[in-house]
């Protein structure tokens, strides 16, 4: 009988090695495998991510025909008048922080908690790492994940790379993708030439491009845009 707990002792305390083993083995694969993605990233651009292809899931339970819009474009290329207006509409701290607005995130718990408004506390670099690394939705996994990607984006890429991603990427309407594909499809022009004012009201329909267009402008997306453009002029020298 002792012989028999002896071996069952031995053989559970096994069993949680090789657990264990299994457990730091994965995690060690994890990290080598993402810090490689993402420094793979800081000199290839991202050729697509899950929301397009999940927006063009949609589109085709919908009836609709495959639609994906997008153009990359340089930074160094791109009108500095859609740089700002980014900026001064989505982050106006992304210059000075280290990928997390802790005040925006405790207004956003805040408001969220008092059963307000349901808003965001995401800066750029958080909305890269989900966009381009991560999948749709909300969950504190995936909230991990996301505080995971944004403190390497910011330590591997820098911030002119990570605003580069951002405006290649970000979807500003229906399959429409990025600055360039943004600038051509509503002003049939380049956003390397966006004048101000156009690059403020694209950039005020960014809460929901679905939903908004610039086009179309509500009046809270009038608003929007102004005080956009109000921002810009107290933003400064941008330097990233």
């Amino acid at each position: 009988m002792a012989a028999k707990r002896s071996s069952s002792t031995k053989s559970k305390r096994f069993s949680f090695t090789k657990l264990k083993a299994i457990v730091i083995s994965v995690l060690i694969w994890f990290f080598l495998l993402s810090i490689l993605w993402v420094l793979a990233y800081r000199f290839i651009n991202p050729p697509i991510t899950l929301l397009m292809v999940m927006r063009n899931i949609e589109r085709k339970s919908e009836g609709k025909s495959f639609k994906l819009e997008k153009d990359w474009v340089n930074i160094a290329d791109m009108s500095d008048n859609f740089k700002r207006a980014a900026i001064a509409g989505e982050d106006q701290l992304f210059v000075h922080h280290s990928g997390f607005d802790m005040n925006a995130i405790r207004r956003a718990y805040s408001s969220n908690k008092d059963g307000g408004k349901i808003k965001g506390g995401s800066t750029i670099s958080q909305q890269v790492a989900k966009n381009v690394f991560l999948w749709p939705g909300r969950s504190w996994i995936r909230k991990g994940f996301e505080a995971y990607f944004t403190i390497l984006i910011e330590m591997i890429w820098g911030k002119e790379r990570i605003l580069e991603v951002y405006l290649n990427i970000i979807e500003m309407g229906d399959g429409i993708y990025g600055a360039e594909a943004a600038a051509q499809s509503y002003y049939h022009k380049s956003c390397r030439k966006m004048r101000r004012t156009e690059a403020a009201l694209i950039v005020a329909c960014f809460p929901n491009p679905l939903r908004w267009n610039p086009l179309h402008p509500t009046r809270y997306i009038r608003h929007r845009q102004y005080l956009i453009i109000q921002n810009i002029r107290t933003l400064g020298p941008l330097k990233l």
